[in-house]
């Protein structure tokens, strides 16, 4: 085995995260701010540390070193979320530009930490560029997807395109719809999660097209989600090792069909900590190394 920042599918090494009581903070600022964030529902602080604390014990069940991103004052209910605010690279992380405004300073606040864990910068996506971690994913070592959205734009694309081209990354951008339009939460990951080299999961009615054929041209096998686990998150899969998964619970016919494709399936209550705030297992994590 090798290590690699450059897989969303193999033994997961070295993950960051950000809990609640990071995140959250207290009563007083989810209060203020939930709504102006468009979560569905107000986050019970004390029910999302309970659900927090199943997930990172199912992220150490591999033996992940998990590492953590500091409260800052910065930052709103969403940092949460850390995936969007970087990516991962062999050469050093990438800090992106949040198309959504409000999450503007996470960036700056991951960069804190990853100079303090002594990780490299690679890159910056600078304005008027724009970027989220939930628009990118590794489709192997040398290939990595990246979806044009309200979120991530082509001038974001553009510059990722600039940072990663010279080390030999080829990048595959997919035409995301409209869906629901700038205000929602729509990002590539809401449709595609890899879950071994061959096999992703997929929910195809909003797929670009081409994005879908490139898929089964690489040979990846696609595990269907059903239109009505949609919107309970049942395409947000995260691997913890090829074929191995955590999911929301309350994605029965999507776990089943993630059973017969020959995964391990582990699940957490995530009503706090994802169904509210719009964010699966995969935007819970900003993963930097995994084993391949």
């Amino acid at each position: 085995m090798k290590t690699t920042c450059h897989s969303d599918y193999g033994q997961l090494k070295r993950v960051f995260v950000k809990r609640p009581a990071e995140a959250f903070m207290d009563e007083n600022q989810i209060t203020r701010q939930w709504r102006d964030l468009n979560f569905l529902a107000k986050p019970d602080l004390n029910k999302a540390h309970v659900e927090f604390t199943h997930f990172e014990k199912l992220l150490q069940s591999r033996g992940a070193q998990i590492e953590y991103f500091p409260h800052d004052a910065s930052v709103t209910l969403d940092s949460l979320y850390c995936r969007d605010a970087a990516i991962a690279t062999d050469f050093g992380m990438i800090l992106c530009n949040m198309g959504k405004p409000a999450r503007k300073p996470e960036p700056e606040a991951e960069r804190k930490a990853f100079v303090a864990k002594n990780i490299p910068i690679l890159g910056i996506i600078a304005d008027p560029g724009t970027v989220e971690g939930g628009d990118v994913a590794w489709i192997d070592e040398h290939t990595l997807a990246v979806g044009h959205t309200y979120r991530t734009n082509w001038e974001g694309i553009r510059q990722l395109k600039h940072l990663v081209e010279p080390h030999g990354i080829h990048v595959w951008v997919a035409e995301m719809p409209h869906y629901k339009g700038p205000s929602d939460v729509f990002h590539l990951m809401s449709v595609f999660s890899p879950v071994d080299k061959n096999l992703a999961v997929v929910y195809s009615p909003l797929m670009p097209i081409s994005f879908r054929k490139a898929l089964l041209d690489h040979h990846v096998e696609l595990v269907e989600v059903p239109d009505a686990e949609w919107d309970s998150m049942g395409c947000n899969v995260l691997a913890i090792a090829p074929r191995e998964v955590i999911v929301v619970n309350g994605n029965p016919i999507t776990k089943q069909r993630l059973l017969a494709a020959g995964c391990v399936v582990h699940e957490y209550e995530g009503q706090e900590i994802s169904v509210k705030g719009g964010g699966g297992p995969t935007c819970l994590t900003r993963t930097v190394e995994r084993l391949l």
